[in-house]
């Protein structure tokens, strides 16, 4: 069959299905048609998906490769990263813990650690368990996340802790939200503090063994046998290309797990059921009351344009998106590392959960979010939007504009007319009072600049414009490139840098801008 003959063919099935869904319960056909249109669409290596509804799982199945080089299969079990999606379960093992009495939810963090010191001292006295969880410390997007991107690293907790005291508030302590991974991290050691057990070991013995996700583990370490474990996936470039596996640092309470469609099914299900499980859900994981509390909004945001959804709120919890479509309480959460990508989201209104994970980053964004929205909205009686259509024209055109932006400056690069630059005057150690020690210095006749606790951050230094230059990255399994911007004295020796991601895509977690990197040798 020609492959116009095919697209034209799964086009007109993909809409007959989608049509005629509507109030109705997916069938896996028709899950099977929307998944075909969807990955015709966006280059992804492989999908899986699972969707529960009133108490039951009526479709996990797995589409496409775990791997463009060995081609072996995606199915239900095949374990993915799901990245930030293991914030709530670092939630949840904190409602256990609250309901047995070692923790109150506005427990100070520095009763717990007293190392804990924050940016000022009424924000360290007064930060509570919860304020770890919610995304509102006055601290700007992604901040210090260059302490584990890329992964590598050799940051410990007690960096970490020390860490926070150093960075520049964005708002005012409670009043906004801006996403944070490393507070995520702090409660992963208030669990370790104050169980005695280990984040991994805490959600491997007190959520995975109860709720029987057999095949979910805590960190990748513990994925022994790895034959059904996907690679991850860059297609930046137009060809999927296999990338290493992310290894975590410090705990996995942000982002560590590595599970399956089918157990993360397992997973909605307890949610959907108030933390009730098992036979005739006679066990109960957390209460009823830890749920409402995990699903009260703790931060708002700004609630959904979209005029399709009538959403009139919208906000963060503990490890979880709330908002509301169409009248019904949605709960959802994203993640993303290098090539992984997953969303869950539940409709508890009408008892439904739905789980997408992927092993490619850039186009994976776009599938989870459409199908996602095209199973969502067909259960809540809405017409087809097409957004399987619209988010490939959106991610289309993100990256052209992102690639515009960075073949610029590389055009500059090459076409600049180089000044008579004394490399001598840039050589040196440069220190971030978070970050440490990051170093120019010449590799043969190049400019090279390297982080001394981040190995895979070293590459060669291009000059750009002024005392500006661009960074070429050993590290490519991101869009990861930066400029160094150099601040000079009177006689035209540097003294310091300042940084930036050069593309306008660059993921937040390379927070190159938080940076403050000061000459610390005295040549």
């Amino acid at each position: 069959m020609k492959k116009t003959t095919y697209k034209l063919l799964t086009t007109l099935l993909f809409t007959l299905y989608i049509t005629n869904v509507c109030h109705s319960q997916y069938t896996t056909k028709q899950v099977d048609s929307i998944m075909a249109y969807a990955m015709d669409k966006f280059n992804v290596a492989g999908v899986a998906i699972a969707i529960v509804k009133d108490g039951k799982i009526i479709h996990s199945k797995g589409y496409g490769v775990k791997s463009a080089v060995t081609k072996s299969p995606v199915n239900q079990h095949t374990n993915f990263a799901i990245a930030s999606n293991s914030k709530a379960f670092t939630t949840a093992a904190l409602a256990i813990l609250v309901e047995e009495g070692k923790i109150t939810w506005q427990d100070k963090v520095k009763d717990h650690i007293p190392e804990f010191k924050m940016y000022n001292p009424y924000v360290t006295e007064n930060f509570n368990i919860q304020d770890l969880l919610t995304h509102r410390s006055g601290l700007g997007l992604g901040v210090g996340d260059l302490m584990f991107f890329p992964d590598g690293s050799d940051f410990t907790i007690d960096d970490l802790l020390a860490s926070f005291q150093h960075f520049k508030p964005v708002s005012a302590f409670r009043t906004q939200f801006d996403y944070d991974n490393l507070l995520y991290l702090v409660a992963g050691e208030v669990i370790k503090r104050t169980s005695g057990m280990s984040w991994e070991d805490f959600i491997s013995k007190r959520i995975f063994q109860p709720l029987k996700m057999d095949n979910s583990f805590a960190a990748l370490d513990r994925v022994k046998d790895k034959s059904n474990l996907a690679k991850p996936h860059d297609s930046n470039s137009g060809t999927l290309k296999v990338l290493p596996d992310f290894k975590e640092m410090i705990n996995g309470a942000a982002g560590g797990i590595y599970s399956n469609v089918d157990d993360i099914a397992k997973w909605m299900l307890m949610h959907l059921n108030n933390g009730k499980y098992g036979d005739e859900l006679k066990k109960q994981l957390f209460t009823q009351e830890s749920q409402r509390e995990m699903w009260k909004i703790h931060t708002v945001t700004e609630a959904n344009r979209n005029p399709r959804y009538n959403s009139h709120f919208s906000g963060y919890g503990l490890g979880w998106d709330l908002s509301d479509i169409k009248g019904n309480m949605s709960v959802s959460h994203t993640g993303g590392l290098p090539g992984m990508l997953s969303k869950t989201i539940m409709i508890p209104d009408i008892n439904l959960g739905v789980v997408i994970l992927t092993n490619t980053s850039d186009d994976g964004a776009g599938i989870f979010l459409a199908v996602s929205n095209t199973i969502v909205d067909s259960y809540l009686g809405l017409d087809n939007f097409g957004w399987i259509d619209k988010y490939a024209i959106y991610f289309k055109n993100r990256k052209e504009e992102g690639d515009a932006v960075t073949k610029e400056v590389w055009e500059t690069v090459k076409s600049a007319d180089h000044p008579q630059l004394k490399y001598e005057d840039y050589i040196g150690v440069y220190k971030d009072a978070w970050f440490g020690n990051v170093e120019v210095f010449m590799k043969g006749d190049k400019l090279w600049m390297k982080a001394h606790k981040s190995p895979k951050l070293n590459g060669e230094m291009f000059f750009y414009k002024a005392n500006t230059f661009a960074i070429k990255w050993e590290y490519q399994d991101m869009n990861a490139d930066a400029f160094a911007m150099f601040s000079l004295d009177e006689n035209g020796k540097a003294q310091s840098i300042k940084m930036k991601g050069i593309s306008p895509n660059i993921d937040f977690s390379f927070d190159f801008h938080d940076l403050d990197l000061n000459r610390v040798d005295k040549k």
